[in-house]
């Protein structure tokens, strides 16, 4: 079965006091979801870009995001699908989607995971 990378969009200045009420608990439902059918394969979800990205271009290094941007990368999954059309619909379920942000669906063309658990 195919894997898709779902990228997560959430506004950059987004903390825990600006999300809508029940907005995690939508989160926490939909990867619940997701376990349940088989589809998940990882999921993660990344700190405040504003707060804690550090980027690299070249010998440069810069805290903050890698881009000015009224989005951040606020976290990301990678799923099994059947095929894009059904990868889609998963994501279209994502609240990101109706909380202010975005996904996007992106199919994953190789990769490798490493036998330990995230950092907390």
């Amino acid at each position: 079965m195919a894997q898709y990378a779902i990228l997560i969009y959430a506004k950059a200045q987004a903390d825990e006091a600006d999300l809508v009420p029940g907005a995690r608990e939508a989160h926490d439902r939909h990867f619940e979801d997701m376990v349940e059918s088989g589809s998940l394969v990882a999921a993660f979800a990344l700190q405040p870009a504003a707060y804690t990205a550090t980027s690299i271009c070249g010998d440069v290094v810069t805290d903050g995001p890698f881009v000015d941007a009224k989005e951040v990368v606020a976290g990301f999954a990678v799923i099994e699908a059947p095929d894009l059309d059904a990868a889609l619909e998963i994501a279209r379920a994502n609240p990101a989607a109706q909380q202010g942000g975005g996904v996007e669906v992106r199919p994953v063309e190789g990769g490798f995971v490493a036998d330990r658990p995230a950092a907390a």
